[in-house]
């Protein structure tokens, strides 16, 4: 009843405001010409700017404000402004209510509780979350034996000394990357793993289904918690939940002055790979068709596909378990090293990738800082890891019912409204 709801509020009010929006365009022409272009020109400076260094990045972030006040002015003065905001207000609800029909609660299978169940957690990940909230007593209440994780520990050998010592249950209250750690053994051996959200980001979770408000609430994954199958992904042997990020970003994150000085020693790494003259970030790959390329600004290689530019469910991956990488080139790679792809950036699945380089490459891991000797050779492993999770989550990604494209929200919305929608099906069914 809930998904109905929402699914009439999303269409009515969406209804509403599209009509409202087509008459102030109407009634206020060519003042919406005026403010796209004011748009338009913003993101080219902006553009321009971040691709040069000195005075010329000044003059190019300068006009791209300048352009974007000008817009603002445009929208606030000249015209309607109560209207305009009423139509602002529509769209924010018409997502919001589009986000609540497409988000449900899967009932994964319920299998026995772990005899001896082990969970390791870092104080210090994500500010402080598990002292915040207690996870260590509040394991023991559950039968749950905490070990923390301490300055100098090497947490792999915890973990595998827990495993010697008769652990048959593996949980993790920390960051992606020692959630990673902590699920390689688990599925080397063959053993449940439980992801508790205390880190800062917790994407991993996110997509696992997981609820990332109930940190104390996700322990109950070795409680009564049900259980799914997902896969793994590896760059050169080592595992990863997420992603791995090549080009701009992970070599900003080795420049000296990174942590005092984030955006600033970002925007100094882009021109090294989109600016005239070259790129010391040059890497070689093969697309989808075969070919080989080289170049690119980025490189992200993700465990299973990211939705990317959707309003409903973007930044997430709608399912952890379809066997395949995803792959996303960002920048102006060039085929062969003679004709540039028609477009900045392309993205596919794939069950193997390989990036080659003539020097070792830096690459961000779950968020991490490493160094890879090229070439780097990524592969996932389907169906890898034992999840458990808890029964209250929703036990799935928010976007793992999500339509792929207007078309489809919209058929899948009037269906909804009219009870005609089908339940989750459960994930490894």
């Amino acid at each position: 009843m809930r998904r109905r709801v929402a699914a009439v509020v999303a269409l009515l009010v969406g209804a509403a405001t599209v009509v409202l929006a087509v008459v102030v365009a109407v009634s206020q022409f060519p003042r919406g010409l005026f403010v796209l272009g004011c748009v338009v020109i913003a993101a080219g400076a902006a553009w321009y700017g971040v691709l040069r260094r000195g005075i010329a990045r000044v003059v190019g972030l300068a006009v791209a404000g300048l352009a974007l006040a000008g817009a603002v002015v445009l929208v606030a003065v000249g015209g309607n402004f109560g209207v305009d905001l009423l139509v602002v207000v529509g769209l924010l609800v018409t997502l919001a209510a589009s986000r609540a029909t497409f988000t449900g609660h899967v009932d994964l299978p319920r299998v026995p509780a772990p005899q001896h169940p082990v969970l390791f957690y870092n104080p210090k990940s994500g500010g402080g979350k598990a002292e915040r909230f207690a996870v260590a007593k509040e394991a023991r209440d559950r039968g749950i034996e905490p070990i923390e994780l301490k300055r100098g520990d090497d947490l792999e050998t915890l973990v595998r000394g827990a495993v010697a010592r008769g652990a048959d249950g593996l949980a993790m209250a920390g960051g992606d990357g020692s959630q990673a750690v902590v699920a390689a053994v688990a599925a080397e051996l063959s053993l449940p793993y439980a992801c508790i959200p205390a880190g800062t980001r917790n994407h991993f979770a996110l997509d696992l289904g997981v609820d990332r408000d109930d940190v104390v609430g996700a322990l109950d994954a070795f409680v009564d918690g049900g259980e799914r199958l997902v896969d793994l992904a590896e760059v050169n042997g080592r595992v990863f939940v997420n992603n791995v990020s090549l080009g701009v970003y992970a070599e900003a994150v080795q420049r000296t002055g990174y942590r005092a000085a984030k955006i600033r020693t970002i925007l100094d790494t882009v021109p090294d790979a989109l600016g005239t003259g070259g790129s010391d970030l040059d890497m070689r790959w093969t697309g989808p068709g075969g070919h080989g390329h080289r170049g690119g600004a980025a490189v992200l290689v993700s465990n299973n596909r990211y939705r990317l530019g959707r309003a409903v469910g973007s930044g997430t991956r709608p399912h952890i378990d379809d066997g395949l990488l995803g792959i996303t080139v960002i920048g102006a790679p060039a085929d062969g090293g003679q004709r540039p792809l028609q477009r900045p950036w392309r993205e596919w699945s794939a069950p193997s990738f390989e990036v080659d380089a003539d020097r070792p490459l830096p690459a961000g891991v779950d968020g991490e800082a490493l160094i890879f000797d090229a070439p780097l050779r990524f592969r996932i492993r389907p169906g890898a890891l034992r999840v458990r999770i808890a029964h209250q989550h929703p036990g799935s990604s928010p976007s793992a019912l999500a339509p792929e494209g207007l078309r489809d929200g919209l058929v899948q919305l009037v269906r909804i409204a009219l009870g005609r929608d089908r339940k989750p099906a459960s994930p490894n069914p």
